[in-house]
């Protein structure tokens, strides 16, 4: 520097100052390119204490506990499908019980019976008879025909009989088959009352209903009925002049994908922590790669790569950078 420099002029501040930048370049250079003091402890695991890894184990939890939750679901519902095909294994071929004896009280019912088989005497009341509609079969709308079975002490048992097609020209069947006359004994599998279904109401003035709910059939029939539960028909005698409505076949026993899907939830949860785990180890190499063991080890994972048999796939990338 010249005698005459004066650093307080201003372009004697300038230089001092591009001066005093290039010096803290050079010593920032040193501290990188310098050895690691052998007394200084090197950053091991300790990153992981940081706000930012505590917000990714944060993640991983909800992310786990998300997954469990969804597994669960999964699980119950597996579980009520078991109970169900246990119940239909139980039921669908027990020995008929009558009515009377099943449904003691008109609002009698509980879920174990779902299935079970009853009989009934009485006479069809066809002029009761209803349609329920939007029932599909195989893919095509139709109707379930509900026939009420009026017995001796005159209350009525609603007896499905089976479905039917919608008509070709217009919103109701072609034709509803013909019960038997007379007297009648049905052979039915319970079921409970279906519940309303929201936003829909009875078409008025018509035979037709939108759900087996039995409190608004009551209203539609003059004789007092079974309201708890009706009945699924599985035969009839005698048989009917003209070939009753299409029936049920059995209900499958499969329980579905949802133990699968049980298994998978909670191998998403197990993977969110592997992944973060995998996220870790990549952090500890980079942050302690001027480690003497860390290099080592580093070293060690090399040689082993080195030492796997190279795929085809690796062969075909090494001819295509030499061509290069």
């Amino acid at each position: 520097m010249s005698d005459d420099f004066d650093p307080q002029s201003r372009y004697g501040r300038k230089h001092a100052e591009r001066i005093r930048q290039a010096t803290a370049r050079e010593r920032a250079a040193q501290v990188q390119t310098a050895v690691h003091d052998p007394d200084e402890p090197f950053v091991g695991w300790h990153f992981v204490r940081s706000r930012r890894w505590l917000g990714y184990f944060a993640i991983a939890v909800a992310f786990a506990i998300l997954c469990t939750l969804f597994g669960m679901w999964q699980w119950d519902r597996r579980n009520e499908a078991v109970r169900e095909n246990l119940q239909i294994a139980t039921n669908y071929d027990h020995t008929p019980v009558a009515v009377q004896d099943a449904l003691p009280r008109a609002s009698s019912w509980t879920n174990d019976q779902t299935w079970l088989r009853v009989t009934a005497t009485g006479r069809y009341d066809t002029d009761d008879q209803l349609l329920v509609r939007n029932r599909v079969h195989n893919g095509q709308p139709g109707f379930e025909v509900l026939t009420p079975l009026v017995t001796a002490d005159g209350r009525a048992f609603i007896v499905d009989r089976g479905w039917v097609p919608t008509g070709n020209r217009q919103d109701a069947p072609d034709h509803v088959p013909a019960p038997p006359s007379g007297q009648v004994t049905v052979t039915a599998r319970l079921q409970q009352s279906e519940p309303r279904i929201p936003g829909r109401t009875d078409p008025a003035h018509t035979d037709q209903v939108q759900s087996v709910t039995l409190a608004d059939v009551a209203a539609k029939i003059e004789a007092p009925i079974w309201t708890g539960a009706y009945g699924q028909l599985a035969s009839e005698s005698p048989a009917p002049a003209d070939a009753r409505p299409l029936g049920w076949d059995r209900p499958s026993a499969d329980t579905g994908l949802h133990l699968s899907y049980f298994i998978q939830w909670f191998m998403f949860a197990a993977g969110g922590f592997g992944f973060l785990a995998y996220l870790m180890v990549q952090e500890y190499r980079n942050l302690n790669q001027d480690d003497p063991e860390e290099r080592e080890r580093a070293l060690e994972r090399q040689r082993r790569k080195d030492a796997k048999p190279k795929t085809d796939a690796d062969i075909e990338d090494e001819l295509l950078e030499s061509r290069r």
